[in-house]
């Protein structure tokens, strides 16, 4: 295809697409997906090669969030039966990062929910990213806490922050009508301060909320225009209690499809499959690995996710690598100590599903969460049964999943 041709060009010369070729990659048709795949693959190895970057999520403080965020299990008025619990102490939650470190990961996203935090808030997550350094010097942080204030960001620079994670979510047309407590501008104020303070921004989307294709396009175009570090690519979680609790548009293909069009617009960027991987992409999660060179590890904030284990099989069948802690993840001319984190839920959160999502931020698979599906089943028919609310790791008893 003359479109994939051209699409690569422009992507292994950093040059942006036209908005009418980032929607034609949306509407190509399934006998064309392995082609689409094939040409985002060819950019994505050839700024990251076969690596793949593996972030872990702490969820610091989970639930009662006063934000009205539709996509969001920890939202104002949710309904979702997920864990409610207040501030991990710093020692609670650098034993929750280290299992994701020995897991593999090589960030940890430190993710609270609420509208922002208070002075005192990032005062109590210095105190954890110190604490989280203090044990493994070469892990990266990146908090996740929402609207920044003048002056936090610096602050949590100066407590040894690597980056902070911010999500557009969705296209500046159509963000008050998943949100009404704060605004897209908001979202964008926030990331410019990590920006300014010399953190690395991760910002990305969730796809799935009953956008368009050009809401999809709006969105990652503008992603591009902040150009953060990072960008996280979240699949709506439809998490029963919430206001999206039915909105079950997404196939492994369009999923496929939405990744492509992220790594064409955003060629040289760390694009990470955040929340709702398990619950659309299902069997297909290995493809999805030739467009995104980052993902999560196990679960997500407030739902389950794949097995850690079965991550690091998934990408070593798949023919991938993980990176490693000594390995830079951006390419050179995007700076050497610039990174990016990325989840969605929450005021302050960026992944959706368990993460930041769960649509709240970050979600979903795990314990049965990946049993077979029934012969019987179409594919057009809600898999309800890949969401699983978090009930281990942070905030409970149990082990984490990493």
């Amino acid at each position: 295809m003359d479109l994939l041709n051209t699409l690569v060009d422009k992507g292994l010369r950093r040059e942006t697409p036209t908005r009418g070729e980032a929607l034609a990659v949306l509407a190509t048709s399934d006998d064309d997906l392995l082609d689409v795949v094939a040409a985002a693959g060819r950019v994505r190895r050839h700024w990251f090669g076969r690596r793949v970057k593996l972030n872990y999520l702490v969820n610091l403080k989970s639930g009662l969030c006063p934000e009205d965020c539709s996509y969001c299990s920890q939202r104002l008025g949710s309904k979702a039966e997920i864990l409610k619990y207040t501030w991990l102490k710093p020692d609670q939650a650098s034993g929750a990062a280290a299992a994701g470190v020995a897991g593999g990961a090589k960030r940890v996203c430190l993710v609270a929910s609420g509208r922002g935090p208070t002075d005192r808030d990032v005062d109590r997550v210095s105190d954890t990213i110190r604490a989280i350094k203090e044990q493994n010097g070469s892990v990266e942080v990146c908090a996740c806490l929402g609207l920044l204030s003048d002056g936090q960001a610096e602050r949590l620079r100066e407590a040894g922050a690597d980056a902070y994670n911010h999500n557009l979510n969705t296209s500046e047309s159509t963000y008050g009508d998943i949100t009404t407590t704060h605004t897209y501008a908001d979202r964008v104020d926030t990331v410019n301060k990590a920006h300014a303070a010399g953190l690395s921004a991760c910002s990305g989307l969730i796809a799935g909320m009953g956008e368009s294709d050009e809401d999809l396009v709006d969105v990652v175009f503008s992603l591009r225009e902040l150009d953060p570090d990072s960008v996280p690519v979240n699949f709506l979680i439809p998490m029963e209690g919430t206001p999206l609790a039915k909105e079950w548009h997404l196939t492994p293909q369009r999923c496929l499809r939405i990744l492509a069009m992220t790594r064409f617009v955003c060629p040289d960027v760390e694009v990470r499959i955040a929340g709702g991987r398990e619950v659309h992409l299902r069997t297909m999660q290995p493809l999805a690995l030739h467009l995104a060179n980052s993902i999560f590890l196990g679960d997500y904030l407030t739902s389950e996710g794949q097995a850690g284990h079965a991550d690091l099989e998934m990408i070593a069948d798949a023919g991938f690598e993980v990176e490693g802690a000594d390995e830079t993840t951006l390419p050179e001319h995007r700076g050497a100590t610039r990174s990016g984190c990325g989840s969605h839920e929450g005021g302050g959160c960026g992944s959706h599903a368990g993460a930041e999502g769960d649509t709240g931020c970050g979600s979903h698979a795990g314990g049965g969460v990946c049993a077979p599906a029934p012969a019987a089943r179409t594919t057009d028919e809600p898999r309800t049964d890949l969401v699983a609310v978090r009930r281990r790791g942070a905030g409970t008893d149990l082990a984490p999943n990493a």
